[in-house]
């Protein structure tokens, strides 16, 4: 049985998939439309998460090509482990963790290492902290519209191609939100939203809250110091900074992706929970029809979605460093590369050793 065989979906859309990894934060934004925008209230014990673990699979039907991957991640500068210890002389040590932007009860759960380091800790960091504020992204909406919403006439339904607009009312029905109450979202928010498997959609239409978000509540409750190295503005404005047939493309193959998207999400959960993180972008290349993933709009969509905001993370990060003990949760994959976070601030200085 050959890779194809096994992969057929996720062959096609390999590219959308490394996508999709680098912007897990697209989840954290669109957190706050979930419950403004549906009209149903699904129960989240109702929905199962399902999925496969992608790597278990290829184990049984390729174990030399799941070597090759395994020794492709193990050369991923930084790819291994999710909490790291920055040390700095004269000042307490700060600790860098990974999250992901989920819900699932294996994320929430810290490992003894990073809970100890949690608990110590005098400031809690997260990407950014504007997402404690409710109002903060209607404050940002009134402020630049444009970030959010699509201005100048533009709707959904005239930019979706019209063969694929049944495809979006449908996947969009199943979630209890219809077209018209999205219709003048940017397009990358709703893909956002389809992406994410069902079962997590109802546990944050339920009021779960995903790994980053409880963090920082659980430390505000307890009168720890809260601080972001991003603003909601930030994060927006590098996804409206890519062309909006970028975002319509995207919004097309994650529909295209359709049942596969509780593989990938397990398959990346089981990998996190394994702080196998340097092992996602190999596991992914490797289900692409010529096994990579190049191209002048991944190559801007790498550039702004993530090198650009690790090089921001790094600079407003120091300073909370240099005060000390301090705990620094973001998204996993802003950790590992050459120009990851934990390669970045190593940079600056600071001796970090994974934990």
């Amino acid at each position: 049985m050959n890779d194809k065989d096994t992969f057929p979906s996720l062959d096609r859309i390999a590219d959308e998939l490394l996508k999709l990894c680098l912007a897990l934060s697209w989840l954290l934004l669109a957190s706050f439309l979930v419950v403004a925008v549906s009209a149903t209230r699904v129960r989240a014990d109702d929905i199962a998460c399902g999925g496969h673990d992608l790597i278990a699979e290829m184990a049984k039907s390729d174990p030399a090509k799941l070597d090759a991957l395994h020794k492709e991640a193990a050369a991923t500068v930084n790819g291994k482990g999710l909490l790291w210890k920055i040390e700095k002389p004269g000042v307490k040590p700060s600790f860098l963790f990974g999250t992901m932007h989920l819900t699932d009860p294996r994320v929430l759960k810290l490992s003894d290492a990073a809970e100890t380091a949690y608990e110590g800790a005098d400031t809690v960091v997260i990407e950014t902290d504007e997402v404690l504020d409710p109002k903060a992204p209607i404050k940002v909406m009134a402020e630049t519209p444009d970030l959010m919403m699509l201005t100048n006439g533009q709707t959904l339904d005239k930019l979706i191609p019209r063969d694929k607009l049944e495809t979006v009312k449908n996947a969009l029905s199943e979630r209890g939100i219809s077209l018209a109450a999205v219709n003048r979202m940017q397009p990358w928010m709703l893909t956002s939203m389809l992406a994410m498997p069902a079962c997590e959609f109802a546990r944050k239409k339920e009021g779960a809250n995903f790994l980053d978000i409880k963090l920082a509540e659980e430390a505000k409750s307890h009168g720890k110091e809260i601080a972001g190295l991003e603003t909601i503005k930030d994060q927006l404005g590098a996804m409206a900074s890519l062309p909006t047939q970028f975002h319509i493309d995207g919004l097309i193959e994650t529909l295209t992706l359709g049942p596969e998207l509780p593989d990938v999400f397990e398959t990346m959960t089981v990998l996190y929970t394994k702080g196998d993180i340097g092992m996602i972008f190999p596991l992914m290349r490797s289900v692409s029809p010529d096994g990579t993933a190049s191209g002048r709009n991944y190559a801007e969509f790498e550039e702004k979605m993530v090198n650009t905001r690790n090089r921001t993370m790094a600079e407003r990060a120091a300073p909370i460093v240099d005060k000390g003990n301090a705990f620094i949760a973001v998204g996993a994959l802003h950790l590992p590369g050459e120009q990851g976070l934990v390669s970045l601030l190593k940079n600056k200085g600071y001796t970090i050793t994974v934990q």
